[in-house]
């Protein structure tokens, strides 16, 4: 199996084990797709069956079943969701995991520049942290403009840096 994070337990809610979760998906509605959760544990993979979800502003309140009280709720505060990636859903052409940008080389027109760090949520569009050797790290807005091609199986992204994008 191979996992991603999907959210984030933040919280309990009520005393009949409910949970808070940040949902780290695109939409908090995509939650509703996955059909069980692990928690990674000392002793291994604990497996979670998600049997309801409610919606509190901006998070999710979630049931289990395998956590029926709240004193068995507190002992998953602060704890990563993660969900098998074969139950995931397809996504569109042109959408990633950040997983998967993770680590990919990126390439201007005169060649190697860094490598993803990391990826940031702005709202408006994604921003790509690259980490370059004996420079500080870039930060390139994911707009097309910029991003001109992404290959995953190659591991590589190619850009163009902008004008006063490296100052």
């Amino acid at each position: 199996m191979k996992f991603l994070e999907v959210g984030k337990i933040i919280n309990t809610h009520g005393l009949r084990g409910d949970v808070k979760v940040v949902a780290w998906t695109d939409s908090p509605e995509d939650f509703e797709d996955i059909p069980v959760v692990y928690i990674k544990k000392k002793t291994g993979n604990e497996k979670l069956t998600v049997s309801k979800i409610k919606y509190q502003k901006n998070n999710l309140i979630v049931k289990f079943k395998e956590i029926n009280d709240i004193n068995e709720a507190e002992k998953y505060k602060g704890l990563i969701i993660y969900a098998d990636r074969d139950d995931l859903w397809e996504l569109e052409d042109g959408v990633y995991y950040i997983a998967d940008l993770i680590g990919l080389d990126v390439y201007d027109e005169s060649g190697k520049i860094g490598v993803i760090a990391d990826v940031f949520n702005t709202g408006a569009n994604d921003i790509y942290d690259v980490k370059r050797d004996g420079k500080k790290n870039l930060l390139l807005p994911v707009i097309d403009d910029v991003v001109k091609e992404i290959d995953i199986e190659n591991g590589r992204v190619t850009v163009h840096v902008m004008e006063g994008l490296d100052e």
